[in-house]
C-alpha cells in the first residue's frame, strides 16, 4: 500500500511537472514569435496586433527586454483583474458560468476541508484499531481515516453529524448558485443583441404529401396556423457530400499552397510527389500540377454536386428552419404542440446558427430511436469492458497485495525508491493514458446518435463521460483495488466475512485517487496553459503554409473550453471529494488545490485564448447541479454501506434521511430554477419585442434572417442571390389556393414574409392578375 512518502514522492513529481509548465508558458507567452498562439482570442476581435520591435533581426523573435521577465509570473493576477460582468461582454456566459464551477468547488470544499481537519482527522487518528487488525493490509495514511475507528465505536456519531453538516452545506451552497445562474441567464437573455435563433424555430418530421414539396407544406401550414407572425422558412438539405467535396478541395488547395511555397524558395527542383496510399507508392508526378487537376476537378464535382442538392426533391429533408417576426412568435411555437398528432410537426428552440451540427440535420427522423437504441447498447459495451484496464491499473497500485499472491515479485518491487514511483505515480499516469482516447470515442458516439447541435453533443458526450468515470474509475478503482489489497483474506475466510473487509477497505483507495488528482489534476492543468500541441502546430503551418497576414490567423488554433471533457472532469472531482470528506479527509487539500490552480488557468484560457464555438446562455447548469447532487446522494449511499461494516446499528438508521432530504432538494431546485433553463418567459420575448420595434421601427428583419440558417456550403460567392427588400412589413388580404383541394386556402405572405417559394410567388402573381 502507498504510503504518506510514496504520496509525497508523487506530490514532488507532479509540483515539479507542473511548475517546468508554468515556467516554460510564463516564459513562451513573452516571445513574439509565439503571441498568436498564447493571445490569439485578441487577434481574433481585432483588437491586438503582431508585436513590432525595432532594432536587431532576433528581436522579431525574441524578447530582449530583460524588465519582461522579472515580472513573468504577472499572467497569475491579470488573469483575476477582469470583473464577472467585463468577462461576460468578452467571452459570453456559457465561458462565465463554466468558470463558476471552478468557485462552487471551492465555495463547497474550503469550508468542509477545515471542519474535517478539525474533528474528523483527531477522531481518526487517535483510535489504534488497525494496528490491532492483523487481518487487515493498510498503510499511514488510512489511520486518518474511518476505517481506523473500531467496529461499535460511539466516535460513528461524529462522522454521522458531519455527514448533515457537509451536505446541508453544499446544499446550501447550491441553492445560491443555482439561484444566481438562473438571474444572470435571464438578464443574460433580455440585454442580449439580437440573434437569429431567438427568432427560429426547428420544425422536424414534417409529414409527407405527394401534392406539395417540404417547402411549400411548411409554408401553407405556419400561414394557417401562425397566420400574424409567420415570416419566412428555410428547408433543411442533405448537402453532406457537397460538404465533404468542399473540405476534400480546402485540403487540396492547402498542399497547393505548400507546394508553390516550396517552389518558389528554391526553383531549380519542381516538388514530385507519390499518388498512391498516403503518397508512399504509386507514380511519381509533379506535386503543383497534380494538386491543380485535382482542384480543377473537385471544382466540377461541387458545381454538380451542388445543382443536384438543389433541384432533387430527394436531397430535401423533413426539417425546416422556420423564422417569425417576433421573439415572442417563436416563443409560443416552440413551446407548443402543433398538431393533433403528436409525433409530426414537431418544434424546438433552433440552435444558434454557429451551435448548428448541418452533418445530423440529414438524418432521418424515423432513424434516430435505433441510432440511440445502438449508442446505449455500444456505451453499456465500452463501460464493462473497460473494466480489464482499470484492474490493471489497480494492480500497479496494489504491490502488497500481489504480494502475497506472488511472493517471487518481491524482490523486484521492494527497492525504495521502485516501490515510491510504481505506487505514488505509476497508476495514475497509466490511468490518464488509458482514458486519453475516451472522450474522442463518446463523441463520435454522440454524433452517430443524431444530435443536431454541438451544444447538446458536447452535454450528452459529458453525461456519458460521467457516468464512465463513475462505473469505471470510480467504482471499478474501488472494487478490483479492494480485493486487490485484500486478497490473502478473501481467500482464507468465509464469505459472510467479506463485505466487512470491503467495507474497511474501501477508505484505502483514498491513496490512488490522491496520485490520481495530481497527476491529472495539477499536472494536466499546467500543462492545459502550456497549449503545446497548438503552438508546434501554428509554427509548422507558418513556416510550410502561410503566404498572407489571413493565412496566419487560419493557422491559429485558440480552441475552445471542451465541454465535453472539462466538466465531467470537474464532477469527478466533486464526487471524490464528497465521498471521501468524511470517510478520508486527507484527501480534501488535493481536490483544493485543483480547484484553485484549475480557476485561474482556465480563466486566463478564457480571456486570452479560447474562442468558444456557440453561445447557449449557460443551459448546462441544470446538468451541473444534478451531477453535484448525484456524488452528494452516492457519498451518503456508500456512507451508510461503510457504516453497516462497523456494527453501528443505532446509528446507522439516522443516515437514511440524508439521501431522501438531498433528493428532495433537487426536486424543489428542479421546479423552481429549471424553467429559466428550458422555456424562454413569454412575458420577457413580448417586453423585448416592444422594445426593439420602438428603437428600430424600419428593421428589415427577413433580410437580416434570410440566410441565417442556409448551410454553409452554399453561403457567400456565387449562390448568393439574396435581394435586400426595403418595405414594411404588410398585412395582405390575399388568398392563396393550395394544389391540394382538400385544404383550405391560406393567406398569402407579406412582401416582407413570404415568397419563399417559386410556386407560391407564382400563385399569388396570377391570383392578383384575377
Amino acid at each position: 500500500m502507498a504510503t504518506i512518502g510514496d504520496i509525497g514522492l508523487a506530490a514532488a513529481i507532479n509540483i515539479l511537472t507542473a511548475l517546468v509548465f508554468l515556467i516554460a508558458f510564463a516564459i513562451l507567452r513573452l516571445q513574439p514569435f509565439n503571441d498568436r498562439v498564447y493571445f490569439p482570442k485578441w487577434y481574433l476581435k481585432g483588437l491586438r496586433d503582431s508585436p513590432s520591435h525595432s532594432g536587431a533581426f532576433v528581436s522579431k523573435f525574441v524578447n530582449l527586454d530583460w524588465r519582461s521577465y522579472v515580472k513573468f509570473l504577472n499572467w497569475m493576477p491579470d488573469a483575476l483583474k477582469m470583473p464577472e460582468l467585463e468577462l461576460i461582454d468578452h467571452a459570453g456566459l456559457d465561458s462565465a458560468v463554466y468558470l463558476r464551477i471552478y468557485m462552487l468547488g471551492l465555495k463547497i470544499f474550503l469550508p468542509i476541508m477545515c471542519l474535517a481537519w478539525a474533528i474528523l482527522v483527531p477522531v481518526n487518528y487517535t483510535n489504534n484499531y488497525l494496528e490491532g487488525n492483523k487481518d487487515a493490509t493498510y498503510s499511514s495514511i488510512d489511520k486518518f481515516s474511518v476505517s481506523n475507528i473500531p467496529p461499535g465505536s460511539p466516535r460513528s456519531w461524529t462522522h454521522i453529524v458531519m455527514a448533515y453538516t457537509f451536505t446541508f452545506w453544499t446544499c446550501y451552497v447550491l441553492f445560491k448558485e443555482y439561484a444566481t445562474i438562473a438571474s444572470m441567464r435571464l438578464h443574460f437573455l433580455a440585454s442580449e443583441k439580437r440573434r437569429p435563433d431567438q427568432f427560429t424555430v426547428l420544425v422536424k418530421n414534417v409529414p409527407p404529401d405527394p401534392d406539395e414539396s417540404v417547402s411549400e407544406l411548411v409554408e401553407h401550414f405556419f400561414l394557417v396556423n401562425h397566420p400574424d407572425h409567420y415570416l419566412l422558412h428555410q428547408v433543411v438539405c442533405n448537402a453532406n457530400k457537397l460538404a465533404d467535396l468542399v473540405k476534400e478541395k480546402k485540403s487540396k488547395q492547402n498542399w497547393l499552397d505548400y507546394y508553390q511555397l516550396k517552389y518558389t524558395r528554391n526553383q531549380s527542383v519542381r516538388p514530385m510527389i507519390k499518388t498512391g496510399f498516403l503518397g508512399l507508392c504509386g507514380d511519381k508526378v509533379d506535386a503543383i500540377d497534380h494538386h491543380i487537376s485535382e482542384i480543377e476537378r473537385l471544382s466540377k464535382e461541387i458545381a454538380a454536386e451542388r445543382e443536384r442538392v438543389l433541384n432533387n426533391p430527394k436531397s430535401i429533408m423533413p426539417a425546416a428552419f422556420v423564422s417569425f417576426k417576433t421573439r415572442w412568435g417563436a416563443a409560443v411555437c416552440a413551446q407548443t404542440q402543433q398538431s393533433r398528432d403528436p409525433t409530426i410537426w414537431l418544434t424546438e428552440w433552433a440552435p444558434e446558427p454557429r451551435d448548428v451540427y448541418w452533418s445530423n440535420l440529414a438524418i432521418p427522423y424515423v432513424s434516430l430511436t435505433i441510432r440511440k437504441l445502438i449508442i446505449v447498447v455500444a456505451f453499456f459495451f465500452l463501460t464493462f469492458f473497460f473494466m480489464i484496464p482499470i484492474a490493471f491499473v489497480q494492480s500497479l497500485a496494489n504491490i502488497e497485495g500481489i504480494e502475497k499472491a506472488a511472493p517471487f515479485l518481491r524482490p523486484i518491487i521492494e527497492i525504495k525508491f521502485i516501490k515510491s514511483f510504481i505506487q505514488g505515480f505509476l497508476p495514475g499516469i497509466a490511468l490518464k493514458i488509458f482514458l486519453m482516447f475516451l472522450p474522442t470515442i463518446l463523441m463520435i458516439m454522440s454524433k452517430f446518435e443524431g444530435l443536431l447541435s454541438i451544444s447538446s453533443l458536447e452535454r450528452t458526450s459529458a453525461s456519458r463521460y460521467y457516468i464512465f468515470n463513475f462505473v469505471n474509475v470510480f467504482l471499478g478503482s474501488v472494487i478490483t483495488g479492494a480485493a486487490f489489497e485484500q486478497l490473502n483474506t478473501f481467500l482464507n475466510q468465509s464469505a459472510n466475512e467479506i463485505p466487512k473487509t470491503i467495507g474497511v477497505a474501501i477508505p484505502m483507495k483514498a491513496t490512488f485517487f490522491i496520485t490520481y488528482i495530481m497527476v491529472d489534476g495539477w499536472a494536466g492543468v499546467a500543462g492545459e496553459i502550456l497549449r503545446l500541441k497548438p503552438l508546434i502546430i501554428y509554427h509548422l503551418k507558418n513556416f510550410f503554409l502561410v503566404k498572407t497576414e489571413k493565412d496566419r490567423e487560419a493557422a491559429m488554433d485558440p480552441g475552445s473550453l471542451g465541454f465535453n471533457t472539462g466538466e465531467p472532469q470537474i464532477q469527478f472531482y466533486f464526487l471524490l471529494g464528497l465521498v471521501y470528506a468524511v470517510v478520508t479527509p486527507l484527501l480534501l487539500p488535493f481536490i483544493l488545490i485543483f480547484f484553485g490552480l484549475a480557476y485561474v488557468v482556465f480563466r486566463h484560457q478564457i480571456i486570452n485564448v479560447y474562442n468558444q464555438e456557440y453561445e447557449s446562455a449557460a443551459a448546462f447548469w441544470p446538468d451541473v447541479h444534478g451531477r453535484v447532487i448525484a456524488a452528494l446522494v452516492i457519498s451518503q449511499i456508500l456512507l451508510m454501506g461503510l457504516f453497516t461494516t462497523k456494527e453501528a446499528a443505532q446509528s446507522t438508521p439516522f443516515l437514511i434521511a440524508l439521501p431522501v432530504l438531498t433528493i428532495w432538494f433537487h426536486r424543489y431546485c428542479k421546479g423552481r430554477f429549471e424553467p429559466a433553463f428550458v422555456r424562454y418567459p413569454l412575458q420577457e420575448a413580448m417586453m423585448k419585442d416592444t422594445l426593439e420595434r420602438a428603437r428600430e421601427p424600419n428593421l428589415n428583419l427577413k433580410g437580416w434572417l434570410q440566410n441565417a440558417y442556409i448551410h454553409p456550403v452554399f453561403k457567400g460567392g456565387d449562390d448568393d442571390e439574396d435581394e435586400e427588400v426595403n418595405e414594411k412589413w404588410e398585412q395582405e388580404s390575399v388568398l392563396v389556393p393550395t394544389k391540394r383541394a382538400s385544404r383550405r386556402n391560406t393567406p398569402v405572405p407579406s412582401k416582407m414574409s413570404g415568397g419563399s417559394t417559386p410556386s407560391v410567388r407564382d400563385v399569388v402573381h396570377e391570383d392578383i392578375e384575377l
